[in-house]
C-alpha cells in the first residue's frame, strides 16, 4: 500500500474514532435520569473538577438559560468546590440528582459563599452528600424549593431559609456535626419539615428565631429525630407546629421556645443532662401530649412566662417534673391533666409564681409532690407565690393534698 493511501486511511480511522468519541458524550449528557421527561434538558456531570468540561461549575452555566425546566445528574462520587458556584436562576426549575451512590460535594476551599444559592422557583437537590461548608451548604431564597434523601455534614449551616421563601419541604434528609441544621429567618409559608434526622449539631438541629412575632403560619415540624448537640429545637417569635417528633440527649434542652408562636405536641424526649421542654419568655405557648422520660433536671420548665398552657403531657423518672417561675399572676399560665409518676425530687415547684393547676397528678415523688416558694431577689422586693390549685391529686406520704389551700411543708416562707 502506498503512503499517501495508509496516511489517508489512519486519518479517516482518527476522524471516526474522534466521532465516536462525541457520539458517547453527547449521549452521555443527554441520557434520562430517573424521573425526567422528554420536554426537559438534562445535562450530566461526568468530571470532579471544580471547572472545565463536564463539572458541576459548567452544568449550572448550561441549565441557566435553558428554555424549559433541566436535570442535572450527578456521575462522579466527589466533587471538591474550590470557589463559588453560579446561583441556580433557571425560571422554570432545574432538579439536582446524584446517580453516583452518595455523590459527595466537598466545600472546604469555598469559604463562608453558599453551596447551593437557590434564587429562583422550582428547583430540588435529591441524594447529594454536601460537606465541610463554612457557610450555609443551601440558602434558599425563593420559593418551591425541595430537600430529599440528602446529607449535610460539618456545615455551619444545613439549610438556610430566607424570609422572602415559602412552599419548602426538607424530607428524609439526615443533617449531622453542624452548628445549625436548618434556620427559619420567618415564618415560612406552606413550609414542611418532615422525617429527617439531626445529629449533634451543635447549637441547634432546626434554629427558628426572630426579634418580633410576625403573625405568619406555622411551620410544620413533624416526625424527625433529634440526637445530641447543645438543643433540638430552639423556636422564638416565628409560628411552628411540633409534632411527634423524638429527641435524645440533648446537653441543654431538647425544645426551647422563646416569644410567641410555638404549638408543641405528641413529642418525645428521652435522656439527657438537662431539661426536656423550657418555654421562656413565652407568650400564648401550647406544650400538650407530651412525653418526657429519664431527663436528670425537669421534664418542662415554663420561665417569665404568660398564657402559656402545659396540658396533658406525662413526665416519668425525671429529676424534677414541672416548673413555673417568675411568671405574671394578672397573665398566668396554666398546668392542666399532667401525669407526673416517681420524679427524684419535686413533682411540681412554683417559684415566685401564680400558675393555675388543674387535675395534675404527681405520683410517688421521691420529695414533695408540690413545692410553693416565693423569690426574693437581692435587695428587692419579694414576689410572692399563690398558684390556684383545683382537683389535683398529688400522692407524696400525705405531705400534700392539694384542696385549693397550699399547705407545709410544701409551703416555704
Amino acid at each position: 500500500m502506498r503512503i499517501s493511501t495508509r496516511i489517508g486511511v489512519a486519518v479517516a480511522i482518527l476522524v471516526l474514532l474522534g466521532g465516536l468519541a462525541a457520539l458517547g458524550w453527547w449521549y452521555q449528557q443527554k441520557q434520562v435520569a430517573p424521573g425526567q421527561t422528554a420536554s426537559e434538558l438534562a445535562v450530566g456531570v461526568t468530571s470532579p473538577d471544580d471547572r472545565g468540561p463536564g463539572s458541576l461549575r459548567e452544568a449550572l452555566f448550561v441549565v441557566a438559560s435553558a428554555p424549559s425546566k433541566a436535570v442535572i445528574s450527578i456521575r462522579v462520587r466527589k466533587i471538591a468546590v474550590e470557589t463559588p458556584l453560579p446561583p441556580l436562576v433557571n425560571p422554570h426549575g432545574v432538579r439536582i440528582i446524584a446517580q453516583a451512590p452518595g455523590a459527595e460535594i466537598d466545600a472546604q476551599a469555598l469559604g463562608n459563599a453558599p453551596l447551593f444559592d437557590v434564587a429562583a422557583s422550582n428547583h430540588s437537590l435529591e441524594g447529594l452528600v454536601l460537606r465541610n461548608c463554612a457557610g450555609p451548604a443551601i440558602l434558599v431564597r425563593t420559593t418551591h424549593f425541595h430537600l430529599r434523601a440528602s446529607t449535610l455534614d460539618s456545615c455551619d449551616v444545613g439549610v438556610d431559609i430566607a424570609e422572602n421563601a415559602g412552599d419548602v419541604l426538607l424530607e428524609r434528609n439526615h443533617f449531622s456535626n453542624d452548628r445549625i441544621g436548618v434556620r427559619l429567618a420567618a415564618s415560612i409559608r406552606n413550609t414542611v419539615v418532615v422525617g429527617n434526622d439531626f445529629l449533634n449539631d451543635k447549637e441547634a438541629g432546626l434554629w427558628a428565631v426572630r426579634g418580633e412575632a410576625d403573625g405568619g403560619p406555622a411551620v410544620n415540624v413533624r416526625e424527625n429525630h433529634f440526637s445530641g448537640g447543645r438543643s433540638g429545637v430552639v423556636a422564638g417569635n416565628i409560628a411552628l407546629a411540633l409534632e411527634r417528633n423524638d429527641f435524645a440527649g440533648a446537653e441543654e434542652s431538647a425544645i426551647h421556645v422563646l416569644g410567641a408562636g410555638a404549638a408543641v405536641r405528641g413529642n418525645h424526649v428521652t435522656g439527657g443532662a438537662a431539661m426536656g421542654i423550657v418555654a421562656e419568655n413565652a407568650r400564648q405557648a401550647i406544650l400538650e401530649g407530651n412525653e418526657l422520660e429519664h431527663l436528670a433536671a425537669y421534664g418542662i420548665m415554663v420561665r417569665n412566662s404568660v398564657d402559656t398552657v402545659v396540658r396533658g403531657n406525662r413526665i416519668h423518672n425525671c429529676g424534677y417534673g414541672i416548673a413555673f417561675v417568675l411568671g405574671d399572676p394578672r397573665r398566668p399560665s396554666t398546668a392542666l391533666e399532667n401525669t407526673i409518676i416517681e420524679p427524684q425530687f419535686n413533682g411540681i415547684d412554683v417559684v415566685g409564681d401564680s400558675p393555675i393547676l388543674k387535675r395534675n397528678q404527681v405520683l410517688q415523688p421521691h420529695a414533695y409532690a408540690l413545692h410553693v416558694t416565693d423569690f426574693q431577689p437581692p435587695g428587692g422586693q419579694k414576689v410572692l407565690s399563690r398558684p390556684f390549685l383545683e382537683g389535683n391529686n398529688f400522692r407524696s406520704d400525705g405531705t400534700l393534698v392539694a384542696s385549693g389551700e397550699v399547705r407545709s411543708p410544701a409551703r416555704q416562707p
